[in-house]
Parts: structure tokens; C-alpha cells; sequence
């Protein structure tokens, strides 16, 4: 199963979910599915939703800080059809291209358990699979890297995580990885919009 809008599987995230629902009904506090092309030549792998992204939203990193970025650099390479993501309904589209998380589910602290991104990893591992036998993975952050090797049943140790590290995987999909777009990686310029944009170019670079 690629996707469980209503999985509860996780009692410390189901619970918080709960709490979130309470305290904000308008937001979407479920399992966050993935948007964009059904079809992708990229696959682009975040940690989780974010609290007030795409947890409110229902969209993966829509209305949030760490989703600026993404979506501008998307825009620029062509795989999105604006270069802002605000809402479900805002009419952006993705071109080629298919944005998911390692985690459903908005985590406590913005940090999933062990236990809960291996309980997930079976609806990554469906995706993956799912996927045109040319597409690459773009994986966010050093736990999107690591999940995406679980689900293929690889040793992390032979692929380790690094910015623009790029590996090709048993099956000839490529894994290029880049530091997160997140708000402190980016206001501390761990990463910036040149270095994120270089990992795109070699993306396309060598399709």
C-alpha cells in the first residue's frame, strides 16, 4: 500500500495528531499524502510534515518556511508550475516530479523515533517501487537518505549520507542527497539556494 490516510500505527504520533486536531480544527493533522506527478522522473523525499506546513496544509511542505526554498528551486528547474506553494487549492502543479516524506505524520518536536520511521518505511518502500525504472531519488536530510536505503534493503553503511552525495542503487535508479531545506539549515546558509540548485543541475545533468 502506497498510502494510508487513516493509519494509526504509531500511538505516539496518533495521539499528538489527536491533540493537534483538538487544538486546531481546521488543520489537516492525518497522515500527509504525496503530491505531484504520479508518474516522476524525480522523487524528492523529506523528513516529515511540518506543524504548520504541511500539517495544516495537507501538502507536502506547503505554507511552511522549509518549503521556500523547494519550491523556488522546483520552479526554476521546471518541475513546478510556480514557484510558490501556499495551499491545496493555490493550482500549482508539478511537472515530472513527486514530493513524499520518510514519515506521514507530524512528529512531536519535528523528530520521529527510530521505531516510527521503520514503521513507515513500508509506504516509502511502495513508492519507490512504483516508480519509472529511469527516475532518480532526491532524498532531504540525512534520515530521508537513510529511509530511502532501508526501503530498498540496502546497508546504510555502503551509501553514507553527505550534501550532493550521488549513488547509483541496485535497480540503476540514481540517490542524490542534499541537506535539508529547513528553516535553520538555510538561515545558518548551511545550505544555500546555490549550493540546492547545484544538486538539481546535476540532477538534470546526468539523466
Amino acid at each position: 500500500m502506497n498510502f494510508d490516510p487513516d493509519c494509526r500505527a504509531c500511538p505516539r504520533l496518533a495521539t499528538f495528531l489527536d491533540d493537534i486536531h483538538t487544538r486546531y480544527p481546521a488543520y489537516h493533522a492525518r497522515p500527509v499524502p504525496a503530491f505531484g506527478d504520479p508518474h516522476p522522473k524525480l522523487l524528492i523525499v523529506g523528513l516529515a510534515p511540518g506543524m504548520h506546513g504541511a500539517n495544516r496544509s495537507g501538502r507536502p511542505f506547503t505554507g511552511d518556511t522549509a518549503g521556500i526554498l523547494l519550491y523556488q528551486t522546483l520552479h526554476q528547474f521546471g518541475y513546478a508550475s510556480a514557484p510558490e506553494s501556499v495551499s491545496v487549492d493555490d493550482g500549482l502543479q508539478l511537472i515530472g516530479c513527486r514530493i513524499t516524506n520518510a514519515v506521514k505524520c507530524l512528529p512531536p518536536a519535528n523528530k520521529p523515533e527510530p521505531g516510527e520511521i521503520r514503521e513507515c518505511n513500508h509506504f516509502l518502500a511502495a513508492e519507490l517501487t512504483g516508480l519509472p525504472a529511469n527516475a532518480s531519488i532526491l532524498a532531504l536530510g540525512q534520515i530521508a537518505h537513510q529511509a530511502v536505503l532501508r526501503a530498498y534493503r540496502l546497508k546504510l553503511k555502503d551509501y553514507p549520507f553527505g550534501h550532493a552525495s550521488d549513488y547509483r542503487l541496485p535497480d540503476g535508479r540514481r540517490l542524490v542527497s542534499s541537506y535539508h531545506c529547513s528553516r535553520y539549515n538555510t538561515q545558518t546558509r548551511r545550505l544555500t539556494p546555490e549550493m540546492f540548485a547545484a544538486v538539481f543541475t546535476k540532477i538534470q545533468a546526468e539523466d
